[in-house]
C-alpha cells in the first residue's frame, strides 16, 4: 500500500491557512469567534502557521455541554482560532486521501454521501432482490465515540499517511480529549476511518453484497437468518480483536416484511419508505406552529425522499 509523504509542508501553508479561514467561517461570520479573529485575521494566520513549524502547536481547552435530542450525549467545542481553521486546513489536504480508503457504502459527513445517499442504496437494492435482502441484521456500537482507541486510530492513520510531522499533528488532536469527541470538525473523519478497514473485511472478504453503515449504525441484508447469525458472530469477534469494539446487545435479526428497516430517519420495506416515527411526530409538531417556520422547510427535505405525499398534504396544507 503506498503511503504518502512530505505533505506537512502543504498544510502549513500560508495559502492553505487562508483557504481554510474562507471555509471555516461559511454560515458563521456573525459568531463571536469569527469577529474575534476578524480583528487581527493576518497576524493571527502567521501566528497559526508558525506554531505549525515550531511544532508548538497544542489543542485549545474545550467547552463541553450535552444534548438531549435526537439522544443524550456530550459535544465537544473547540474555538473558532485556531483549532477549526486547523482543522479545515488538515482536511483541505487529507480528505482527497481519505476519501480513497472508505468503501462506496461508506456514509456520514462525505462528499455526495449523506443520509439521503445511503437512504437511496437501500431501497434500490430492495427493489431490484427482494429474495437476497429478505432478512435484515441491524446494529450500532457500544458508545463508538468514546471507545475509540488512540493508538489504534494512530496505527490506521499510519497505514496510508508516511510524513511525520503530520502524523505527530493528528497525534496531538487525538490525544486532546478520550475516544473520538463530537463536535470536532475532524471526528467524524476519525470515526469513518476507523471502521474503513472493517468495511472492506466486509465487503471483500465476507463478500456481503449489501452491507450500508452511517457512521456507527450498520445494516445488513441477507437471503437468511443462519447467515445473518453467522456473519453477527464474525462480526462480534473482528470489532473486539481489530478495534476493541463491541456491539450493542440490542442487535437485531429480522424479516425485512415483519416491521421495516429503521435506519437514517427512515423505515425501509421492500415495497415502500415511510419517515421514521419520531421524526413525523416532529413534523407534526414543526407544522402546527404554523406560519411555515423554517424547520419545516428540513422535514419536507426529508419527506421528498420516501412515499409522503399524503403526509405532506396533510400537514402542510
Amino acid at each position: 500500500m503506498k503511503r504518502i509523504n512530505n505533505i506537512y509542508q502543504k498544510i502549513c501553508s500560508l495559502d492553505n491557512l487562508r483557504r481554510a479561514d474562507e471555509t471555516a467561517r461559511k454560515g458563521k461570520r456573525n459568531s463571536y469567534g469569527v469577529k474575534l479573529h476578524e480583528v487581527n485575521k493576518e497576524e493571527n494566520i502567521l501566528k497559526l502557521q508558525k506554531m505549525l513549524i515550531d511544532k508548538t502547536f497544542k489543542t485549545s481547552e474545550y467547552q463541553v455541554f450535552k444534548i438531549y435530542e435526537p439522544k443524550e450525549r456530550y459535544i465537544y467545542r473547540l474555538p473558532y482560532y485556531p483549532d477549526r481553521i486547523l482543522h479545515h486546513a488538515i482536511m483541505n489536504v487529507l480528505e482527497p486521501v481519505w476519501i480513497k480508503t472508505f468503501t462506496a457504502d461508506t456514509h456520514s459527513c462525505i462528499k455526495g454521501r449523506g443520509i439521503h445517499s445511503c437512504a437511496e442504496k437501500v431501497k434500490q437494492a430492495l427493489r431490484a432482490d427482494v429474495a437476497g435482502t429478505k432478512y435484515c441484521f441491524k446494529s450500532d456500537i457500544i458508545k463508538f465515540y468514546p471507545n475509540v482507541n488512540h493508538e489504534i486510530l494512530k496505527e490506521i492513520l499510519a497505514r496510508k499517511i508516511k510524513d511525520k510531522d503530520v502524523l505527530w499533528l493528528l497525534g496531538e488532536i487525538i490525544y486532546s480529549a478520550d475516544g473520538v469527541p463530537i463536535g470536532n470538525y475532524l471526528s467524524q473523519y476519525f470515526a469513518n476511518l476507523y471502521l474503513a478497514y472493517f468495511d472492506h473485511w466486509v465487503k471483500e472478504e465476507k463478500k456481503v453484497k449489501y452491507y450500508y453503515r452511517y457512521a456507527d449504525d450498520m445494516v445488513f441484508l441477507g437471503s437468511s437468518k443462519d447467515e445473518l447469525r453467522q456473519l453477527f458472530i464474525e462480526i462480534q469477534f473482528y470489532l473486539w480483536e481489530n478495534l476493541k469494539l463491541e456491539i450493542k446487545g440490542n442487535h437485531q435479526i429480522f424479516p425485512v416484511s415483519a416491521r421495516g428497516i429503521d435506519f437514517v430517519g427512515y423505515r425501509f420495506w421492500h415495497t415502500h419508505t415511510l419517515l421514521r416515527k419520531g421524526i413525523k411526530k416532529n413534523f407534526a409538531r414543526a407544522a402546527a406552529k404554523g406560519n411555515m417556520p423554517k424547520s419545516i422547510h428540513s422535514y419536507l427535505g426529508w419527506a421528498k425522499h420516501c412515499n409522503s405525499k399524503n403526509l405532506i398534504k396533510k400537514l402542510t396544507k
